[in-house]
């Protein structure tokens, strides 16, 4: 059975129609509407385009939210419109197919575990670093989701207190330090302190601190630039330190790092290896998780969703 799995993000709508093996067989995207009925509407329209093309039996729609622990309902999402509703029984009504619900970051990880990176590990940590820091977790091959269905919130564990102010609320938050919008923090903060420093990163601001992005920071320490390298350097000291507070927690046989930052791994990964095996507890006297980035790279959400979404079908027709 194909199944559609959608990708409903703060930027766009992303739509693939998926087979049993994982395949991406077709896709179509749109952009994301700010208010709820015309994001549902746009929702609709990439699950009607793709099925004009393709007979499916299930939809799966993973979403940057908080979901009810029945897979039904959003509760809360900081970049949609929704607020606690009825997503998934209203899309299914509108598309006449039965539709899962489920966080982005959990599709990511079911994904990453039926067919990539995390390929037969028993426990398996995503993290998705992009703009903040998603997570997912496989605890025995089940996805782990808490009392309430918001675990694991890992961006937002404090690892300095008193620190950057986080949009949740709090200071100090993980993706504070690690993520896109913090490389770009770091990144301004290094000008700054050293103005004379920089040369690539510099010249590409022209003394306008909101155009520095996590992206041209990473291209930048690509060709070299000293602050560029420095504030990489930095979010691999604070991805190492984060991991090895998430593996004190729940000692992962796998790690993958997903989202947008994980294109730049080069440049970062290896040197957050070395922070996450000093800083954890029992350092050298315990096995260490495998830190890999993740194998189906932009089609990982869109994958799983409709792989769980295939599966629920099947568990309700069996």
């Amino acid at each position: 059975m194909l199944a559609i799995g959608v990708d409903v993000g703060g930027t766009s709508v992303r739509a693939g129609v998926v087979d049993e093996r994982g395949a991406l067989l077709d896709t179509s995207r749109v952009g994301t509407p700010g208010d709820e009925l015309a994001l549902e509407d746009a929702i609709t329209g990439v699950v009607e385009e793709l099925r004009n093309r393709h007979e499916v039996g299930a939809v799966g729609l993973a979403v940057a939210a908080f979901v009810r622990p029945d897979l039904r309902s959003v509760m809360f999402a900081p970049h949609l419109a929704w607020r606690a509703a009825p997503v998934a029984d209203r899309i299914a009504k509108r598309v006449g197919l039965p539709v899962r619900l489920e966080h982005d970051a959990n599709a990511a990880t079911v994904a990453e575990h039926r067919f990539g990176a995390a390929r037969g590990a028993r426990v398996v940590s995503l993290i998705a670093i992009g703009t903040g820091i998603g997570a997912g977790l496989l605890l025995d091959g089940d996805l782990f989701r808490g009392g309430h269905g918001v675990a694991p919130e890992l961006g937002h564990l404090c690892v300095l207190p008193g620190g950057r102010a986080c949009s949740c609320g709090k200071y100090g938050c993980w993706e504070r330090y690690c993520s896109g919008t913090a490389l770009a923090a770091t990144a301004v903060e290094l000008l700054a302190r050293h103005p004379g420093r920089s040369t690539v990163l510099a010249r590409e601001v022209a003394g306008d601190p909101g155009s520095v992005t996590g992206r041209r920071v990473a291209g930048a320490a690509r060709d070299g630039d000293p602050i560029a390298k420095r504030a990489m350097a930095e979010l691999a000291r604070w991805l190492g330190e984060g991991l090895a507070l998430v593996a004190d927690v729940y000692d992962p046989e796998v790690v993958v790092i997903a989202g947008g930052v994980s294109e730049s791994a080069p440049l970062f990964l290896d040197e957050a290896r070395e922070h996450y095996a000093a800083a954890i507890t029992g350092a050298g006297h315990r096995p260490l998780a495998r830190i890999r980035t993740a194998q189906l790279g932009d089609e990982t959400t869109i994958v799983g969703a409709a792989t769980l979404a295939r599966e629920e079908r099947a568990v309700g027709t069996g």
